[in-house]
């Protein structure tokens, strides 16, 4: 990422899964909980009133994801699928061997807002991925993990 830029990097697929569930939480998901609060309410006493308390409570949650999936759109940077593959970029796989191990990993570098690790998606955001950015093949770069320093090296860019 470019100093000073505030993307939210995202492949096409997973604009569409932002699309998908802001219409989900804005038209569904809030209408199910009106009627919860609605139906909370009219139970009366709503100091005590637990079912009112966790509608009010799951509602903040919704709003807030909302907002964050709104912004999300706002920022979108959509991830050019057909770049130059000399150097890794968002969007790019990367092969690495890290050292001390034989047993190459691939990852895909994606924006935060897709990130799985388990299923070899890194923010380009995440130690690793950011380490990755701008490396080449055969290049090693070294990223500070939780776990501690670890080195990569670079053995194919897709």
């Amino acid at each position: 990422m470019i100093p000073g830029e505030d993307f939210v990097y995202l492949t096409e697929e997973g604009l569409q899964k932002i699309h998908e569930e802001l219409t989900y939480l804005t038209t569904i998901k809030r209408e199910e909980l009106s009627r919860k609060l609605e139906i909370a309410i009219s139970q009366g006493d709503l100091k005590e009133n637990a079912d009112y308390h966790a509608a009010k409570e799951e509602q903040g949650f919704v709003e807030g994801r909302i907002k964050d999936l709104e912004d999300a759109l706002r920022r979108a940077k959509i991830i050019e699928e057909d770049v130059p593959n000399d150097v890794v970029r968002v969007g790019s796989t990367v092969t690495v061997v890290e050292e001390g191990y034989d047993e190459p990993e691939t990852y895909q570098i994606v924006g935060a807002h897709e990130a799985n690790p388990a299923e070899g998606l890194i923010s380009n955001e995440s130690p690793i991925g950011n380490a990755l950015l701008g490396a080449k093949k055969g290049q090693t770069v070294r990223a500070m993990t939780p776990g501690g320093e670890i080195r990569l090296t670079v053995q194919a860019i897709e």
